[in-house]
């Protein structure tokens, strides 16, 4: 067989163009080659997130998560700054608005000291002095949690890599031949010696195409904001989050101010009618149907039914979202809030109804699987391409 490439890469989005890049930089002489469906990089989750740097606060001891946080976030901003990209270190605030969150609160705050994150525990006098407008009974102040533009350091990877980038290749198939495998896309085919899935929103129909199971769905759930309007934004001045509820799956709605000054509100997380719905009237049939028919998504539903009744309620209401946001920010009004663009997290279901909690691999013959890479993934790409790579050149020195 003759290859055109060591290693192709499918999926153009921060995880995947960290896997080129990190393979490059230690094995210039592989040559790799990433295919992107769409006509630019980083057009989902790594365009629709919110910047943030993640310090590793939230995820548990010794998991992928944790390790690959905590690191990424110095490597994050270090790579910013040699590379001369956007980034500000900022800190954030932790804030329990109510005494029956002050377990949680001090269980976090325990958490980040074995993570070994720089934190204060703050009262309600520590709080204004971070956040004037935000109400609390008791805080964190989390200082490795920083903002930068991902879709920047998504390109930033594709040009370091050296690798060939090739936008507008939907994947149509994948066939393996002797010893590599062949991907046909809308524009041809691509022979490698190793296929590196990184498809995200698509990674299980990938990982199906080239002749795996991977033993779990992407349910697609929507992320939708709000942005405070200009007259409000100086009643936030940076990164305010809420204390997780361990019942529910998602973190809940936080403060966000970017970059441009704008200040974002959210998410609330609602089920996704298609993968890449980022708006209600987003609606795939094919996409429906792998959702319904999966076992695992009924399972979950029958789990946080309740949960996700105060979601979809937000989401359909403007007034119940603010209504959700005073509990930190009181000064907000129904009318400051203004729809901004949504993102779609692509979330890993098991058969049994568990969200996969951490970043999941998998490998079959010629290929590695990145099965799940939700947030904190843009935070951690450094680490995880590493690990890809790791995995890429391993398999290709076992062949």
């Amino acid at each position: 067989m003759v290859f055109d490439c060591d290693v192709v890469v499918i999926g153009g989005g921060i995880v995947g163009l960290s896997a080129a890049f990190a393979i490059g930089r230690a094995e210039p002489s592989v040559d790799v080659v990433v295919l992107e469906k769409e006509l630019v990089l980083g057009a989902h989750q790594t365009g629709h997130n919110s910047g943030v740097i993640h310090s590793g606060l939230y995820y548990r001891p010794g998991s992928l998560k944790a390790r690959y946080a905590v690191a990424g976030a110095r490597e994050m901003a270090e790579f910013c700054r040699e590379q001369d990209l956007p980034c500000q270190v900022t800190g954030k605030l932790v804030v329990a608005t109510d005494k029956e969150e002050l377990p949680r609160l001090h269980a976090l705050a325990q958490r980040g000291r074995e993570h070994g994150i720089p934190l204060r525990e703050l009262g309600p006098a520590g709080i204004a002095e971070f956040e004037p407008h935000v109400t609390g009974v008791a805080g964190l102040h989390v200082g490795t949690t920083g903002i930068t533009d991902y879709g920047a350091v998504a390109r930033r990877y594709a040009d370091l890599s050296g690798a060939q980038i090739r936008t507008g290749n939907e994947v149509l198939a994948v066939r393996r031949d002797g010893a590599g495998v062949t991907v046909t896309t809308r524009l041809g085919e691509v022979r490698a010696r190793l296929l590196v899935n990184c498809a995200g929103l698509h990674s299980d129909r990938v990982a199906r195409l080239a002749g795996d199971e991977p033993g779990v769905r992407i349910v697609p759930f929507r992320g939708e904001y709000y942005e405070l309007a200009p007259a409000a934004r100086d009643l936030v001045q940076g990164l305010v989050y809420p204390v997780p509820d361990p019942a529910f799956p998602f973190l809940g709605v936080h403060l966000t101010k970017d970059l441009r000054g704008e200040v974002h509100v959210g998410p609330n997380a609602v089920p996704a009618a298609a993968r890449e719905g980022y708006r209600w009237s987003a609606v795939r049939a094919r996409d429906l149907v792998e959702t319904a028919a999966w076992p695992g998504t009924w399972k979950l539903a029958s789990r946080h039914w309740q949960s996700e009744v105060g979601e979809l309620r937000r989401s359909l209401s403007r007034r119940a979202f603010a209504r959700s946001v005073r509990r930190l920010l009181p000064a907000v009004r129904d009318g400051d809030l203004l729809p901004a663009p949504a993102g779609v997290r692509a979330q890993a279901v098991g058969r049994d109804g568990t969200l996969l909690d951490d970043f999941a691999f998998a490998a079959g013959p010629r290929a590695i699987h990145v099965l799940n890479a939700p947030s904190p993934a843009a935070t951690a790409s450094l680490p995880i391409g590493r690990e890809i790579a790791h995995r890429a050149l391993e398999a290709l020195k076992a062949r």
